[in-house]
C-alpha cells in the first residue's frame, strides 16, 4: 500500500466531488465496489454522483479545506472545515478504504455543525 498516494487521492477524491465534478471523481478515484456507510448516501457510485450533483445544485458556494489527513494500512482519514451558504461551518471527518490498486472501494463519515461556543475554548481543528 502507497499510503502517502492514497492520502493525496482521497483529498483529490473527495475536493474533486465536493465542487462540483463527482462523475470524474469517481471515474478517477474509485475501484469496481464503493460501499457507503453514510446513511443519507445509497451504495455504488451513481448513488454518490446523484447526491453529489444533488449537493452542487442546491449549495453551489459551499467551501472546503483539508485540515489533515492520516493513512494507516488500507485506509485513509481526513478531518474537513465546510462552509456552506449561509454561515454555516461544518467539520467532518471520513474515512476511506483502498483496494490493492489505489482505488477507492469503501466510505465511512461523520459531520458536526461548529457551535458559537466551546466549553473548553479549544477549536474543533
Amino acid at each position: 500500500m502507497d499510503s502517502q498516494r492514497n492520502k493525496q487521492n482521497a483529498i483529490d477524491f473527495y475536493r474533486t466531488a465536493y465542487l462540483g465534478d463527482p462523475a470524474g471523481a469517481v471515474e478517477k478515484y474509485v475501484g469496481d465496489d464503493y460501499i457507503q456507510h453514510n446513511p443519507t448516501v445509497g451504495d455504488g457510485p451513481q448513488a454518490f454522483i446523484d447526491y453529489f450533483n444533488r449537493m452542487q445544485r442546491e449549495y453551489p458556494n459551499k467551501t472546503i479545506e483539508f485540515v489533515r489527513a492520516v493513512a494507516e494500512g488500507d485506509l485513509v482519514a481526513l478531518h474537513t472545515h465546510q462552509v456552506w451558504p449561509g454561515g454555516d461551518e461544518y467539520v467532518t471527518m471520513d474515512f476511506f478504504r483502498f483496494d490493492a490498486r489505489g482505488k477507492i472501494v469503501e466510505h465511512w463519515d461523520a459531520i458536526q455543525q461548529i457551535p458559537e461556543n466551546s466549553a473548553n475554548g479549544n477549536t474543533m481543528y
